[in-house]
């Protein structure tokens, strides 16, 4: 590998000899210089007897100088950043990345990815990072958090991963408990935000803030803690670097070492939906699998474009985004509020989120065709409810319905089934392909999304799936877990079976356990879901009674799901579906009524949120004789609801508690009388659910726990 070279911006900052630009940089912004430094152009200085640093690299991204100086090189992946190396050959001068929400925008190659990760993973070589060391990273999704993340990985460190939106307390128990040595955070703003606490009960080596200036903190902090910016460390990367390449004695002086497959790459604290988040140790191994085999479910194309909005730091974002990086996409950084305006300025072939943004962007199409004319509105909703007709007959006649029973259809009804679907579609056919020249184009127009949308993360609701099969939008759902890094099982555009979370993915294995004896469950018997693969985590950190709670000796882990497989038919509906997973919620979630009777709130609740005038709902009723529910209403739907009712003055700005919750009960009587349970007693609350409140996670789900203890009194109220 050739020496870097410098830009002339970067020369004036490393003007000064190799032997003295780092004590100069250290001097200059008033460090103690008691951090260990441990670059290259420090090695001529050590002692004949002076045991060498070693230096632990990535097997193929840095193979040169592995292979030259007695460490274990390799011509394939052994290491997450073994794949830069890779897609820099492949892709050298095309687009990697856009993130345009940052100061400063940025737009990198492929090849200046690869030399951004190459000098800032020696960056934090040179300011004494060992390795196996766990640095906390603390931010959001950027080009900058993929560069330290990735950084971080080469140079044989363990990140450990979380958000900035998390509270003080929880980044503070993370980064404590991992036995991090160091901070890596967002901005000024967010070290601000945590910097007292920290200071006085964290141990920090040093400090790197990935965007902003140290101008930009409000106090100095603890002077024997140095902060570091982004563009530093990239700097000192930058020197070491070209000095190491132009020494041959100076890389003599190092022990080198070789990343191995089943090191551990990161720790990702789950979200914490229920209890204290825990560490999951997730290895290269774990990682690698996810960016060999998620090609199956996403055909990605070089120049594909991607769009990014997810917390990086989430298994499943992160996975999906070293997948699309080693096959050449374009990927452009956006945030939810400029999510509306980026689809259609962008037009991405693929989106990769969680329900809540399909959910929204369902929503956002509902609503403005409800605001339309009359005579527009009804077209709309007739062309979308023969879509939805036409796309069931469909999924008939080509076999993707679910089904439980065992026992196939004969041969005889199956081809009835077969005739009466085939004819009804081709009776519709005509008017569904009428509705997408008049009224889809224009929805395809505005959200782009021309191969596919990607759902993982949570339980993708199903008229929310159907209406974009309707519409003609690919929704791809997936599942799995941060204990699985994360996917195990997703739908492949092929086999698009509609309620399903689809097959497993390569080398992953499935089976249905009864809860109480453990005993396997055939084929359509729902029970525990479990899964085995090479993507397992390696266990909890520092929790071994907790890992052998999930993780058997044989390799199962117990997902906490409840789900059921798709029997073997070769006739009927169900004969392309053979074998799909069906995830029908947590079994942690289940509420037992004083009754003995085991309720699924998701089923409720995913019913009940079809209703516009309902933003929000927690069901509960853990031990009591009927289930009630704590809603966040629409406030803006419940006001045109009330005024289309007549309940109150067309005028009128509010609605009484008393009729707000008359037309809440009435939505709730329409959207879930199929349900053989029904929500009786309701709480309003007016504030939502939100990730600042601590009632979401991070990644946008309801903390179900969170909301009892918060409304604790008003539900205890509610069935007195």
């Amino acid at each position: 590998m050739s020496a870097i070279p410098i830009s002339s911006s970067y020369a004036s900052t490393f003007s000064y000899s190799a032997a003295h630009a780092l004590p100069f940089f250290f001097a200059r912004n008033n460090y103690s210089t008691r951090i260990n430094l441990h670059p290259p152009v420090f090695c001529q200085l050590q002692s004949e007897t002076e045991k060498p640093l070693t230096r632990r690299c990535s097997p193929f991204l840095e193979s040169s100088l592995l292979s030259g100086n007695g460490g274990v090189a390799s011509n394939e992946w052994k290491a997450v950043p073994d794949i830069w190396r890779s897609s820099a050959e492949k892709y050298g001068d095309k687009i990697a990345l856009v993130d345009p929400y940052h100061d400063p925008p940025s737009t990198m190659t492929y090849k200046q990815l690869e030399d951004a990760i190459l000098d800032f993973a020696e960056g934090l070589r040179v300011i004494g990072v060992r390795p196996n060391e766990k640095l906390a990273l603390f931010a959001d999704n950027s080009c900058r958090w993929l560069v330290a993340d990735q950084g971080m990985m080469a140079c044989g460190a363990i990140n450990v991963v979380r958000g900035s939106r998390s509270s003080i307390e929880e980044l503070l128990q993370i980064y404590n408990h991992s036995e991090s040595v160091a901070l890596a955070v967002d901005n000024p703003e967010m070290l601000n935000r945590i910097a007292k606490l920290f200071y006085l009960k964290a141990s920090m080596r040093f400090i790197i803030l990935l965007w902003g200036e140290k101008s930009g903190l409000v106090s100095e902090g603890d002077k024997e803690v140095p902060v570091f910016t982004f563009t530093e460390v990239i700097h000192l990367g930058q020197e070491s670097r070209r000095v190491l390449f132009d020494s041959l004695d100076t890389r003599k002086h190092y022990m080198y070492e070789a990343i191995k497959s089943d090191d551990i790459a990161t720790l990702v604290y789950t979200s914490g939906t229920t209890g204290n988040p825990k560490g999951v140790m997730l290895t290269h191994q774990n990682l690698l699998h996810q960016i060999k085999n998620l090609g199956d479910i996403v055909p990605a194309e070089v120049g594909d474009r991607f769009l990014s909005m997810l917390p990086s730091w989430h298994a499943y974002e992160r996975a999906c985004e070293y997948f699309i990086f080693s096959c050449g996409v374009e990927q452009v950084y956006t945030t939810v509020r400029n999510l509306k305006e980026d689809l259609g300025h962008y037009q991405p072939h693929y989106l990769i989120s969680v329900p809540l943004v399909y959910e929204t962007l369902y929503s956002g199409i509902q609503k403005q065709i409800s605001t339309s004319s009359l005579v527009r509105k009804l077209v709309a909703l007739t062309f979308i409810r023969v879509s939805l007709r036409y796309m069931e007959c469909k999924r008939i006649y080509e076999g993707k319905c679910l089904t439980k029973d065992q026992k196939p259809p004969s041969y005889l009804h199956s081809i009835l089934d077969w005739l009466w679907a085939r004819v009804v579609a081709t009776i519709l056919f005509p008017v569904h392909l009428l509705a997408k020249i008049l009224v889809y184009r224009k929805i395809h127009s505005a959200i782009g999304i021309s191969k596919a949308g990607v759902s993982g993360g949570g339980s993708l609701s199903s008229h929310v799936d159907r209406f974009f099969e309707a519409i003609g939008v690919n929704v791809q759902n997936g599942y799995g877990l941060t204990e699985t890094s994360p996917v195990i099982a997703a739908r492949r555009l092929s086999y698009n079976v509609i309620g399903s979370v689809g097959h497993p993915i390569k080398h992953t294995e499935f089976k249905v356990v009864d809860s109480e004896t453990d005993e396997v469950l055939p084929p359509g018997s729902k029970g525990i879901l479990k899964v085995r693969g090479p993507q397992l985590m390696k266990g909890y950190y520092k929790n071994p009674s907790a890992t052998n709670q999930v993780l058997d000796r044989d390799g199962w882990l117990n997902t906490g799901d409840i789900g059921w497989i798709v029997p073997h038919h070769s006739t009927g509906r169900s004969r392309n579906s053979s074998g799909v997973i069906v995830v029908d919620g947590r079994a942690k979630d289940t509420i037992v009524l004083s009754t003995g009777e085991n309720v699924e709130p998701g089923e409720l609740e995913e019913a009940a949120m079809r209703s516009s005038l309902i933003h929000q709902i927690v069901v509960i009723g853990q031990d009591k004789r009927r289930l009630g529910a704590v809603i966040v209403p629409n406030k803006e739907e419940v006001l045109k609801a009330a005024r289309e009712s007549s309940i109150i003055d067309s005028n009128s700005s509010d609605a009484s508690q008393e009729k707000v919750t008359s037309l809440i009960y009435k939505e709730l009587r329409t959207w879930t009388s199929e349900s053989p349970f029904q929500i009786g007693p309701v709480l309003l609350v007016n504030d939502p659910f939100t990730i600042d409140n601590g009632l979401m996670t991070p990644t946008m789900k309801i903390r179900r726990d969170k909301v009892v203890a918060q409304y604790g009194d008003q539900i205890e109220n509610l069935y007195k």
